[in-house]
């Protein structure tokens, strides 16, 4: 079957409610630990097709925010979603005080019941009013970037299609683009202010009835850490403030001269070279064309997952005018299939998506064995080093993509992923200061937005765009809004990702082993053990980010800069 042939029936959650009820019902009473394994199976059925249902929705309200059909089924999937989620916590409740315990960790390991712990602690029935809020929050953020018709250059654009703009060799038409796109942002400031307002207090409210000090704890919950919090992260980010900073503000001042500059604004940032970016060559047919032929050239397994991708059409990659913009991937339980979401500009990150994405949708295919929903994903974390290590395995394949411009978007790609951790670990600092103080006004966030970029991005010069001299950056950063606390994961998994390089540049075969071998694990183990049985450096031991660097380094000091 095709995407648009996959099927779409709303939940019935009265009907859910006897269902789920029945078989909790069952693991409480059960005499035999085979019979609570069989209740659990029947109930990994219900979530399964639960979360496709809820998943259709989602893909195709980004598919089209402004279809009203799905509009009205998200609004509905946004109400639906914590009721459900207390159905779950009622099982996950049972499971947990079964007599029969022993059997079912024999069958699906600790790591299951670590899980079910964290999401004991991370859910009450007391807060469904409150997630649900937080839904119609986040949906009403997403409308809102969508809805983004920016005049320029002769067309009204999206904010997608404003990307090409910021990497034009012409500097005034960068500076023009990015003056646009904040225009519409400061034109919005009160919603976008108010929005983000309405979920920090939610958050924090809920958390409080829940007997947390704030949110942060309840946000690490969320997300399933097990093994490490805020403490840890801390101590990870003023490695980078120490060690990377200092990497990141050589870099700029080399791009500077590059570009053969005086000075580096903000406008300047998205080009690196004066012969400009490095650029896809052929029409979204042809990349996706190259990109099946690396596919099946890498490996047996890649190969076998494109044709999959392709030939269900489990990929929507072309900007238009009322789509989602970002990209992601997701997962159809009960087609048993990834499914990416990207907006294709004319850009480089037209093929980041056919190996970043492509990433975490191969992951899916590796461990879419796991009968526990639970373990066909990671933690957030542990799911970006396979997105950011494909990029980087990758490598020897992008002469199909950029012809002889292949060795600037090598230097380009290293370069970048170098300089994005300070921004990435940025985003967490400003979130922890955020849900420590969630009275803090929309004016004081702004203004400590803009103090942290001052220490986590030195060499930040905006030129005037006042907008943007005010602290309104993050607003462009949805994770910000939606999902908080995950950014930092982007960063500890870019860690990660750099080692799986490095082990690649010394012995492909070898880190392809272990690439795979960690994707097939899937979300069977925490993102520490994982990172451990994968043969990876902690990113927060106190070296780590110091050991990586060297390599990285002295591979970029190698390419002479006149060659591009």
């Amino acid at each position: 079957m095709k995407f648009s042939e996959f099927k779409y029936e709303r939940p019935d959650i009265q009907q859910l409610t006897r269902e789920m009820g029945a078989l909790t019902e069952a693991i409480r009473t059960a005499h035999s630990g085979d019979a609570v394994i069989e209740a659990i199976e029947k109930v990994n059925d219900i979530r399964r097709h639960f979360d496709t249902m809820m998943t259709l929705v989602s893909i195709r309200y980004s598919l089209n925010t402004e279809d009203p059909f799905y509009t009205g089924e998200q609004e509905l999937m946004d109400n639906m979603g914590p009721e459900f989620e207390a159905l779950t916590n009622a099982y996950y409740k049972a499971i947990y005080a079964s007599a029969h315990l022993d059997k079912a960790k024999a069958k699906y390991g600790d790591h299951f019941f670590k899980l079910i712990e964290v999401n004991l602690k991370a859910f009450d029935e007391k807060i469904i009013e409150d997630l649900k809020q937080e839904n119609q929050l986040t949906s009403q953020y997403t409308k809102l970037r969508s809805s983004a018709k920016i005049p320029f250059e002769g067309e009204i654009r999206n904010l997608s299609q404003m990307g090409p703009f910021y990497e034009d060799p012409d500097p005034q038409i960068r500076k023009a683009a990015h003056l646009a796109t904040s225009a519409f942002f400061n034109d919005h400031l009160e919603a976008f202010d108010a929005l983000y307002d309405k979920l920090v207090k939610t958050r924090d409210a809920m958390a409080r009835k829940m007997g947390f000090e704030n949110y942060t704890p309840l946000g690490y919950l969320r997300l399933m850490r097990t093994d490490y919090g805020p403490a840890e992260v801390k101590g990870y980010r003023e490695q980078i403030l120490k060690e990377l900073v200092p990497v990141t503000t050589m870099l700029r001042e080399r791009q500077m001269k590059r570009l053969g500059l005086t000075r580096l604004t903000f406008a300047d940032e998205g080009i690196a070279f004066l012969s400009g970016n490095a650029k896809p060559i052929g029409s979204t047919a042809e990349i996706l064309e190259n990109g099946r032929i690396m596919y099946h050239e890498l490996s047996p397994e890649t190969g076998a997952f494109i044709d999959l991708m392709y030939d269900q059409e489990l990929m929507d990659v072309e900007a238009r005018a009322g789509k989602s913009g970002g990209g992601y991937c997701t997962f159809l339980y009960d087609y048993n299939a990834p499914y990416i979401f990207s907006n294709f500009n004319g850009t480089s990150g037209d093929v980041d998506v056919l190996t970043h994405e492509a990433g975490h949708a191969f992951q899916t295919y590796q461990s879419r064995h796991y009968e526990l929903p639970e373990y066909l994903w990671p933690t957030l974390d542990a799911c970006e080093i396979h997105s950011m290590s494909m990029e980087f395995l990758t490598w020897p394949w992008m002469k199909r993509f950029f012809g002889d411009q292949a060795d600037k978007y090598l230097f380009n790609h290293l370069t970048e992923a170098i300089l994005f951790i300070p921004y990435g670990t940025m985003v967490d600092a400003f979130q922890h200061e955020v849900y420590a103080k969630p009275e803090m006004t929309p004016e004081a966030r702004r203004l400590l937005w803009r103090d942290l970029e001052k220490a986590y991005l030195p060499h930040r010069d905006y030129d005037g765009d006042a907008f943007l001299e005010s602290g309104g950056f993050w607003f462009r950063q949805g994770h910000i809004f939606n999902n908080p606390f995950y950014y930092i994961d982007y960063t500890l998994a870019q860690m990660c990702a750099f080692q799986f390089h490095i082990a690649n540049q010394a012995d492909h075969q070898a880190a392809w082993t272990r690439y795979l071998a960690l994707c097939k694990r899937g979300g069977s183990a925490s993102f520490l053990e994982l990172v451990k049985e994968a043969g990876l450096k902690n990113p927060f031991e106190d070296d780590t980010v110091k050991k990586i660097l060297p390599a990285l380094t002295a591979w970029l000091e190698a390419q002479p800069d006149d060659q591009y």
